[in-house]
């Protein structure tokens, strides 16, 4: 059976496949094999311009036929390299016999066993992966991202002056804006955007048990720790984690991991407040012809996309949990667990992807219902009792609070009448009276 969309087991690579395609050329198996290709021919490449002395008579001028080899990298290719891993039983030696065959048809065959020379696998794999997932995060999950905030930023302006009762503990409270609750959650994740660009993307390079032994060993007279950071960091763009054994430490993999979880922490905030309010008919939503939103009830016009986000970035918060506790746990100088869990980093990323395109749909569906949120702040007009017993303070009226709660503490309803005609009884002066009757719940909004 071929794999298609309808017998894909996993849903990213099945229903919502169109929504993580941008993600195959960073996170896909032939991803991860052109990255690895990506490696080891510039790691040739900086051996040759040390020189090595056995490397000094390779001419500049191939390089580029060289960086060809992964700039025109293909599916073809990558079929290439999984045929050889059948005969090796192993990933990274399958790349290295590939590039050895590219090798003889450049007439480069004298020089190719500085292909991988004093490197392990994981020299290959610690600098492949974390140059893929910084490539995504620049690529496809930064832009992502920003089009979820800029919307947000939008609908802050755009719903500026909207008053709205606010709820704390799901009871009516001091009333709010609704431009200003939609900011919270934009200066929340700009915030955690601020932690995400200082993270490093950090891999490590070094050797069997990251000391460089067999470098040094054949040419103890080169710095070896400086060639590696300089690889890392100037050819590669990435940070050199420095002394490690065999494999990164993962640390700052896992700050990432930790990053983005927040981020959809908060998303899953909106995702629910949003919810809220479309089922207290503070929004409507468009409607799309054709569309059903129920099989049995007709009028349904569900608030599917947060909740399809809510899900969606759960998923990927279970899983980068994992990931950032997993990862920097090694047995000694190294166990292979790392290498199986780190094949299923594109999975968290797929799953936030189709997290944030859900939210940026529902949120470009919303219709402001203006007249439920006039309703909600008329009908409780107890909110102010706050904003009368606090300027009774300011005045030196005695007991203020316990007054106030006289009135609204009860289980009758408070409305514009009632509080006005409380304020006629106080002992203030007719300034102060009309300075209280001035406060209304729509207008008690705080700056």
């Amino acid at each position: 059976m071929s794999l298609s969309q309808l017998n894909a087991i996993s849903p990213i690579d099945g229903r919502y496949r169109n929504k993580v395609n941008e993600l195959a050329p960073y996170f896909s198996e032939e991803a991860l094999i052109k990255y690895r290709v990506l490696v080891e021919i510039e790691y040739f490449i900086a051996l040759c311009e040390i020189p090595l002395p056995q490397l000094k008579n390779v001419d500049s001028s191939v390089f580029e036929s060289l960086r060809g080899i992964y700039k025109n990298f293909s599916t073809e290719d990558a079929l290439a390299i999984k045929d050889i891993e059948n005969v090796t039983n192993h990933d990274v030696k399958a790349v290295e016999y590939f590039i050895k065959d590219k090798f003889d048809a450049l007439g480069l065959s004298s020089f190719k066993e500085f292909i991988h020379f004093g490197l392990t696998s994981q020299d290959i794999n610690n600098t492949a992966i974390p140059l893929s997932i910084k490539d995504a995060v620049n690529d496809v999950y930064i832009p992502e991202y920003l089009k979820v905030v800029y919307k947000l930023k939008t609908l802050s302006e755009d719903w500026a002056a909207i008053s709205m009762l606010a709820r704390t503990h799901g009871q009516p409270a001091s009333p709010t804006r609704l431009g200003k609750e939609i900011a919270v959650f934009v200066v929340r994740l700009e915030q955690q955007f601020n932690l995400l660009k200082h993270i490093p993307h950090a891999a490590k390079f070094g050797g069997a048990t990251g000391n460089f032994n067999a470098h040094h060993v054949a040419f103890p007279n080169t710095d070896w720790k400086a060639f590696g950071g300089k690889f890392v960091q100037d050819t590669l763009g990435l940070h050199h984690s420095f002394p490690t054994t065999q494999i990164e430490h993962y640390d700052h993999i896992a700050a990432l991991f930790d990053n983005l979880k927040r981020i959809n922490t908060i998303l899953i905030d909106l995702n629910k407040d949003i919810w809220t309010y479309v089922s207290m008919d503070y929004f409507k939503q468009k409607i799309k012809a054709g569309e059903v939103g129920s099989s049995a009830m007709p009028h349904k016009v569900n608030p599917i996309d947060f909740e399809n986000s809510e899900g969606n970035l759960g998923i990927a918060n279970a899983v980068f949990e994992h990931l950032s506790a997993k990862l920097p746990v090694s047995r000694l100088q190294r166990d292979l667990t790392d290498s199986t869990v780190l094949r299923n980093v594109g999975v968290p990323f797929g799953h936030t992807l189709i997290g944030f395109k859900s939210t940026l749909k529902g949120l470009n569906k919303l219709l402001l219902n203006e007249t439920k949120f006039a309703e909600d702040l008329n009908n409780n007009w107890a909110v102010v009792a706050e904003a009368i017993q606090t300027i009774l303070r300011r005045e030196g009226y005695a007991n203020p609070y316990e007054a106030l709660k006289g009135l609204t503490r009860t289980n009758e309803k408070i409305n514009q009448d009632s509080i006005s005609n409380f304020i006629d009884t106080l002992e203030v002066s007719n300034a102060i009276k009309e300075e209280l009757k001035h406060i209304t719940p729509s207008n008690y909004t705080g700056i």
